[in-house]
């Protein structure tokens, strides 16, 4: 079950995120103003909420990341993804354009593997 709710939810994020893609895209200037001023509170903070879970702990450690055997310093994939992708991206080239963003379909497959290892076996092999 909760693989079946965590696909769901992945799924509704992924159409989320196309959707505003598509505005963005082809969207009149009153609909892009309309939706920016709805969309970009909701974005910030969500990427303020991601980042203030994985802050750093008294030892520098991020607690999301980091496991008793595998510590994993703070500054870990989702604080460089947020530099990258909020910082960096918009300091090169002053906009951030949706052609530097990798396709779609590959960034849902690759993220799917990466949050969900099991998902690279078949089913049933790794129940063995």
């Amino acid at each position: 079950m909760d693989q079946v709710l965590g696909q769901m939810l992945r799924q509704a994020v992924w159409e989320r995120l196309d959707m505003l893609d598509e505005l963005a895209s082809s969207a009149d200037n009153g609909s892009l103003l309309s939706v920016a001023r709805s969309e970009l509170p909701r974005l910030t903070h969500g990427w303020r909420a991601l980042l203030a879970s994985h802050a750093p702990d008294s030892r520098g450690r991020c607690p999301e990341c980091s496991s008793r055997w595998r510590p994993h310093a703070a500054l870990c994939s989702v604080w460089r993804a947020a530099h990258e992708h909020l910082v960096q991206a918009e300091s090169v080239s002053g906009t951030i354009s949706p052609k530097s963003v990798p396709a779609i379909s590959g960034a849902r497959q690759a993220v799917s593997r990466l949050r969900h290892p099991m998902s690279l076996f078949p089913a049933g092999a790794a129940a063995r």
